[in-house]
């Protein structure tokens, strides 16, 4: 599992499973998180990553802002956005699905691409199967340059459940979120290939599965 982009940068968020066009009224300065609010979205990607199926919380409030991260209804950027926000770098070319990404780019430096070629991928609405299929993978050469998809889903639990191997997860993990396509497990590449995936809930609760995890589905 390798996380793409720097660990320096740029807050606030807000997060519903459907947030397409949630940036319209967010200034740039609003996109910058402070050193410190990157490093604590950097550490709560890691540890997501680092244990498959585990729930971890992304910062809800920015330090001496006052106003809540990852609540909706406010006038904010969304919690799938934030480990966007915190890798994203001159080097490291993104994609922002359900939002025009001008900000971001002007907020990151970061380049914007097509969803093929992106290492950062936030889906701020629910994805397809085609366009989760569509990340980029890496290659077996170099396998750590496969994209980071952050997608926005309704919860972590309640959906259908999947049985998780693999590295971090000691005797195997079930996790039942919801908003993934249906059929995307049998689509994802052979390890070491893969996309990295991290689901984030309204409430800026995130969990991760790595590209060296094994699923089943029930």
């Amino acid at each position: 599992m390798s996380v793409p982009g720097s660990t320096t940068h740029r807050p606030e968020m807000d997060n519903s499973p459907s947030q397409s066009g949630q940036l319209a009224g967010v200034g740039v300065a609003d996109l910058r998180l402070s050193p410190r609010v990157a490093q604590q979205v950097f550490r709560a990607v890691l540890d997501a990553l680092s244990r498959p199926g585990r729930t971890v919380q992304l910062p809800r409030e920015l330090p001496g802002s006052g106003r809540r991260v990852a609540r909706i209804g406010t006038v904010s950027c969304p919690s799938a956005l934030l480990p966007l926000l915190a890798l994203a770098d001159l080097d490291t070319p993104f994609h922002v699905l359900g939002a025009e990404p001008g900000a971001v780019a002007t907020a990151t430096s970061a380049p914007v691409t097509a969803v093929e070629q992106a290492r950062l991928i936030a889906a701020l609405r629910p994805m397809t199967r085609a366009e989760l299929a569509a990340a980029h993978v890496g290659t077996a050469a170099a396998p750590e340059t496969a994209a980071l998809v952050t997608l926005a889903v309704p919860a972590l639990d309640g959906g259908p459940a999947l049985r998780l191997t693999g590295p971090g997860t000691g005797d195997g993990a079930t996790f039942a979120p919801t908003g993934l396509p249906d059929g995307w497990a049998g689509d994802r590449a052979e390890f070491p290939t893969g996309y990295d995936l991290l689901l984030v809930d309204p409430d800026g609760r995130c969990a991760g599965i790595p590209r060296s995890t094994h699923i089943e589905e029930s």
